[in-house]
């Protein structure tokens, strides 16, 4: 008997999920396969803890013409996110840091911070806090969002770099300006990164070790981690070489090189099955038979929004969203122009993967693929294919 059960999978009707509208999801895949702007896909929807729809369509590597798996392994990339952001919610549950503690404390470097201002730069007003660095509020920001002098300072200092230690990484950010008064904006940025790191000063672990002994393994999520071992590069989903809609295409992370840094906001690789496990972990609210890694009020303040009036910088997050402490969650029934209920959270990474987690529907769902330049279609397509199937 294995020690991890397997999620179970039922009949799509018998988990409230119309078949015909539900094989109608998958067709729309496979035209997108066949019209080739998509080089393969893995759809996923779970609901009361069983699956529904679990499928994969076109190729896994288009170079070779390798058909997708089921349990292909895809870069997720920022959904590496939620799960450093558990990492350190379990670190808050055992008493080691308060959400409320400066990043200074714990990450001396963060000390002392300067704001780059039109009038040059300022002393923060007040410093940034771990729960800053959940919510993204940490006043920090991503080279690629942007060209101002500070994204072209990240960029000129390699910040995205896989050569540097999470130690060394947190040094070199840390001597940057920030963007934005902490607690000022919401700008989606490389905080979870610094997050990485406090959580190796915290355990006294590498980050990858503490996500493995204390995530991975007890949720049995066998193919999940910062590289991919020699005998599973076989199962490596590759994005098209070149960009289908003709633009630049993005030059996707290896996942054969062992990295130095172990990004926390978007170094993992992982497969459909074995995120699902971590999304139903969520959604039974911090537990998966039998195990337990999170107290329930733990998860639902983790889900809640965090943001309130504080304003948010571009256009990542929609209209009718907050974000929690490690998600984007839904504040409003309308205004976005995706369905979901009120409570669902979600994110995505970069190279075309994406969640959701809607509770009021007992509802998990997934698409993994490989398509950087596509990703802002395909996300809110599947969003709209998986509320249409439901009964």
């Amino acid at each position: 008997m294995t020690p991890h059960p397997a999620l179970p999978n039922a009949h799509p009707a018998d988990v409230g999920l119309c078949p015909e509208r539900t094989q109608r999801l998958m067709d729309v895949l496979r035209h997108e396969v066949d019209s080739g702007r998509l080089p393969g896909a893995v759809a996923m929807i779970a609901r009361r803890g069983q699956i529904g729809l679990l499928e994969a369509v076109g190729q896994q590597d288009p170079a070779t013409g390798t058909p997708m798996q089921i349990n292909s392994i895809f870069r997720i990339y920022s959904m590496t996110k939620p799960v450093v952001s558990v990492a350190v919610m379990m670190l808050v549950e055992r008493g080691q840091l308060l959400l409320s503690d400066p990043v200074s404390r714990w990450l001396p470097e963060f000390a002392n911070q300067q704001v780059a201002t039109a009038q040059g730069l300022k002393p923060v007003k007040q410093e940034a806090t771990v729960q800053d660095l959940l919510r993204h509020t940490a006043g920090l920001t991503y080279e690629f969002l942007g060209s101002s002098s500070v994204q072209q300072k990240y960029t000129q200092a390699k910040i995205a770099s896989r050569e540097r230690t999470n130690a060394e990484f947190s040094q070199t950010l840390a001597a940057m300006p920030l963007q934005f008064q902490p607690g000022s904006v919401w700008a989606y940025s490389r905080a979870t990164d610094v997050l990485g790191r406090l959580v190796e000063v915290l355990s006294g672990q590498g980050l990858g070790a503490f996500l493995q002994a204390e995530i991975f393994g007890p949720l049995g999520m066998v193919d999940t981690g910062f590289a991919v071992p020699p005998a599973q590069h076989h199962r490596i989903a590759e994005p098209f070489a070149h960009d289908p809609d003709g633009g630049a295409p993005m030059k996707v992370l290896d996942p054969r090189q062992v990295p130095a840094m172990e990004g926390g906001g978007g170094g993992l690789m992982s497969t459909t099955l074995d995120f699902a496990r971590f999304l139903q972990f969520l959604r039974n609210r911090g537990e998966l038979y039998g195990v337990r890694l999170l107290g329930p009020h733990t998860v639902d303040y983790m889900t809640a929004d965090h943001l309130g009036g504080i304003p948010a910088d571009g256009t990542l997050l929609p209209p009718g969203h907050g974000f929690g402490l490690g998600f984007a969650v839904r504040t409003h029934l309308g205004l976005s122009p995706v369905p979901g209920s009120v409570g669902l959270y979600y994110w995505g990474g970069i190279a075309g993967t994406t969640f959701f987690v809607d509770p009021a529907l007992e509802m998990v769902a997934m698409l993994m693929v490989q398509a950087p330049n596509q990703r802002d279609y395909y996300r809110p397509l599947f969003r709209d294919l998986v509320y249409a199937a439901l009964l």
